[in-house]
């Protein structure tokens, strides 16, 4: 079976992660594509493929005969997809020999190169979107998919490999991912998350991460009677964001550029939030984020009055390179391998957080690799059939490099 072919099946199930249930997996839609995923692991011949209490799905292939003191090799994929857009009744569409030119679906929803820059590059291929109604879910199941499939080569086709172990996660669009990987079970001292977009781009430098809501306390009275009482505290948050720079917001970096990003907000006279995800690539940079939020915290009491504003600010998740950079082996592999399949291959930094950025710190060395995907979150994401086969191609590559 083809890459695409188990992506057009595994789009259909329903996955999209919970951020207010505070169940592992947050969304029952998971376990039941878990259970799913665990049953073919077990067709494929993997007889040890489990599904945890929690929702991970781990299983492993023995060293094929003279790679058995190989060291063994993992690949982790992560099953959720982003709640950011509707992820129910996804619909796969199939655009054989992509034009190149703009893609109406449904809903309004619009393919446009001119928006899209990478979507001229499908020029001639077989594009795979949504109906323009959800998401497609290429992130992160054209990754599982591409490991079910190299899985199904390497025993089919009777290819040499050391010890092979995959592990797919729930939960890791909502930061939860590693929370609850079982390192001894999955058993392997190196890995591979499968979690990127363009071929030929291996990933191990990643954002540090926090999460910040600050709060506003107001004073509610009649409006009529208002004058020197009224503390309208969904006003201050209004003003307290325009405090903030204004050229350090998502729309507006790229690169290692880190921002500042409001993507929640409520509020009332009497009480306020504002939600906020800080991100920077360097160490420094990150604590000044947050030095600053605080200091703009204290200014803005002193200028309201004490206890107006409140922050709390939670560590997420940390650059990954710190830990990679004495495993750059596997980055160096996967360099490689793309040179072997005519690709220029090159390293990016993550403008996010993969599964591999906790799990690199619990001891996990886990660069990320390319799924083919683009646009992710949104109803525009689009995939290439051909693209998928790279990837898969990929993975081949690095089980082949790890065999020798």
């Amino acid at each position: 079976m083809q890459p695409s072919e188990r992506l057009l099946q595994y789009v259909t199930f329903s996955t999209a992660s919970n951020e207010a249930e505070s169940s592992c997996p947050s969304s029952a839609g998971q376990l039941e594509f878990a259970r799913f995923l665990c049953s073919q692991l077990q067709k494929l011949g993997l007889l040890d493929a489990r599904v945890d209490r929690w929702g991970y799905v781990y299983a492993s292939l023995p060293a094929s005969e003279g790679c058995e003191k190989k060291r063994p090799l993992g690949f982790i994929a992560h099953m959720d997809t982003s709640p950011d857009a509707p992820g129910k009744g996804v619909q796969p569409m199939v655009w054989p020999n992509y034009d190149g030119k703009l893609l109406r679906l449904k809903n309004g929803t619009v393919l446009d190169p001119a928006l899209l820059p990478q979507l001229s590059q499908m020029r001639g291929k077989t594009l795979i979107t949504s109906s323009g109604d959800t998401l497609l879910g290429a992130d992160d199941k054209a990754g599982i998919a591409e490991i079910m499939t190299m899985l199904e080569r390497v025993i089919t086709q009777n290819l040499p490999h050391p010890k092979l172990a995959v592990a797919f996660t729930p939960d890791e669009e909502i930061g939860r991912g590693a929370d609850r990987f079982d390192l001894a079970l999955f058993g392997a001292p190196v890995a591979y998350t499968v979690d990127g977009e363009t071929p030929g781009v291996v990933e191990y430098e990643t954002f540090n991460a926090a999460s910040a809501v600050v709060t506003f306390c107001g004073v509610s009275v009649h409006p009529g009677a208002a004058k020197g009482v009224m503390k309208n505290a969904a006003a201050l948050a209004a003003q307290f964001a325009q405090l903030l720079p204004q050229d350090q917001t998502p729309e507006k970096t790229e690169g290692r550029q880190g921002f500042f990003h409001l993507h929640h907000m409520e509020g009332t006279v009497e009480k306020a939030t504002l939600e906020y995800l800080l991100r920077d690539h360097s160490d420094e940079g990150f604590c000044q984020r947050k030095q600053l939020l605080e200091k703009l915290v204290n200014q803005a009491n002193a200028l309201w009055g004490e206890g107006t504003v409140s922050v709390q600010i939670t560590d997420t998740y940390y650059n990954m390179a710190r830990v990679l950079q004495n495993h750059m082996d596997l980055v160096e592999n996967a360099l490689e391998v793309f040179a072997a399949q005519g690709l220029s291959g090159e390293t990016q930094p993550v403008r996010g957080g993969t599964d591999g950025s906790k799990l690199s710190f619990l001891g996990l060395p886990c660069p990320n690799l390319p799924t083919g995907g683009h646009a992710f979150h949104g109803r525009c994401e689009y995939i290439a059939a051909e693209d998928m086969e790279l990837c898969c191609q990929t993975l081949l590559g690095l089980v082949e490099r790890a065999a020798r």
